[in-house]
């Protein structure tokens, strides 16, 4: 009964058109006072004790880094040295487009950040050689989408966060299906510029390629900073987020020279303010988790899901539709903070890795950021088209498809996820 009067209250409270974040805020406390005996003063202690981890203070350093990056002209080079490789293939800027997206998201953990600073340098070009626009758009929105999967990635923090997972043993986990989804989003950008005859570039020499690779060696360099260090045990990720802050920093300022000392101010202030945004949510939903813990909803869930015999085959399937549907009104960070506390008991109990829901749950989060009416990915792509949502929407469908495949594939083959971090000893 709890359970129900608590999410009709959430839902409500969401339907209303109020933030995500004061929406679990408002329903935790409305439901403390007027159903249950806990103290005001245990609400404030979880409040600040909460959010008091170390992985959390990774979120604000990543932000940071990836901002500098993205106004910081690496985009730029790693779409020149991207194209260079791959760019003589069917439709060649389209695929440079996917590997550039791949390459960013290892250095900024944001997918829409991802889409800003590879799309709004892209596509203006694609346009120029002769790409229809809806190509350009469907490419760069899914392509941006790994910037969640391929480590580091701020939405792994949040689910390590809600679930003490291991943080360096997700990043991990999320290489190979990060790579495997950039292979079939290539695959189908290929597919359908050979369909169509869209645009080759002049195939490039190996001199001009390692000419691009130089010119964008110092921003890939952060890939092996981070990763490097994570698995060699030289940091924590949450030290390797402060390493590439300080990292991004000056190679933007001092080395590239794209970022003058003037516009630091600018990067530090948009950090801070999606910094305390996030951090706001984080602390409600610590709050929601509290609440769901101390009425015992996700036990009493687990064991109703159990003594049906559900299987781990079909809760997977039910936990896919669920986020699937959530992605259609949240954002990431929201769903993984509301569904991570009550999906990730029942995983543990049938059995499922934590690493390999999470890469599940990372994976749907992806999708979700691609298809209407919240797709934060096509908010973003729309701004630097300007193209309308119902037009993007069909513009990316073919691209969506290959990730619904993939994230079939990822849930059932826990392999691709937990190889790598089980080859390295991480788990």
């Amino acid at each position: 009964m709890s359970a129900a009067i608590i999410f009709v209250l959430l839902l409500v409270l969401m339907l209303t058109g109020m933030p995500i974040s004061i929406s679990l805020g408002l329903t935790v406390l409305t439901f403390l006072f007027t159903m249950t005996e806990v103290p005001i003063e245990s609400v404030a202690l979880k409040l600040f004790t909460g959010i008091e981890k170390f992985e959390i203070m990774a979120i604000p350093f990543f932000i940071l880094a990836g901002n500098f990056l993205t106004h910081g002209g690496v985009a730029r080079r790693m779409i020149n040295f991207a194209t260079s490789m791959v760019g003589h293939w069917y439709g060649g800027l389209g695929l440079g487009g996917v590997m550039a997206c791949a390459l960013f998201a290892a250095v900024s953990g944001s997918s829409p950040a991802t889409v800003v600073a590879i799309g709004a340098i892209l596509l203006p070009a694609m346009v120029r050689q002769g790409f229809p626009n809806k190509f350009g758009a469907g490419v760069i929105t899914t392509s941006g989408a790994l910037g969640i999967l391929i480590p580091p990635s701020i939405v792994m923090v949040m689910y390590s966060v809600s679930t003490n997972t291991s943080v360096g043993s997700l990043f991990m986990a999320g290489v190979v299906p990060g790579l495997l989804l950039a292979v079939f989003l290539g695959v189908t950008t290929w597919y359908r510029a050979r369909k169509y005859d869209y645009p080759r570039q002049p195939k490039a020499s190996w001199g001009q390629r390692l000419r691009a690779f130089k010119e964008s060696a110092w921003g890939l360099f952060l890939i092996i900073v981070v990763m490097g260090g994570i698995y060699t045990g030289i940091f924590t990720p949450t030290e390797a987020a402060a390493m590439s802050a300080v990292y991004a920093f000056f190679v933007a300022v001092f080395i590239y020279k794209d970022l003058g000392m003037k516009d630091v101010p600018k990067v530090l202030l948009n950090s801070a303010n999606m910094s305390a945004m996030l951090l706001y949510i984080i602390t409600n939903a610590v709050l929601f988790s509290f609440l769901l813990t101390h009425e015992n909803i996700p036990q009493q869930m687990a064991d109703f899901m159990i003594g049906t015999g559900v299987g781990v085959i079909g809760f997977l399937i039910m936990a896919n539709i669920l986020m699937l549907i959530a992605g259609n009104f949240m954002e990431p960070s929201s769903i993984v903070l509301i569904l991570a506390p009550i999906l990730f008991p029942i995983a543990i109990k049938l059995g499922i890795d934590p690493v390999h829901f999470g890469i599940i749950m990372v994976v749907n989060m992806e999708v979700g950021m691609c298809h209407p009416p919240v797709g934060l990915n096509l908010y973003v792509a729309s701004g630097i088209t300007k193209m309308g949502i119902t037009e993007l929407t069909v513009a990316v469908w073919p691209w969506l498809l290959s990730m619904l495949v993939f994230l079939v594939l990822v849930t059932y083959v826990p392999a691709i996820s937990l190889a790598l971090p089980r080859a390295l000893g991480m788990m």
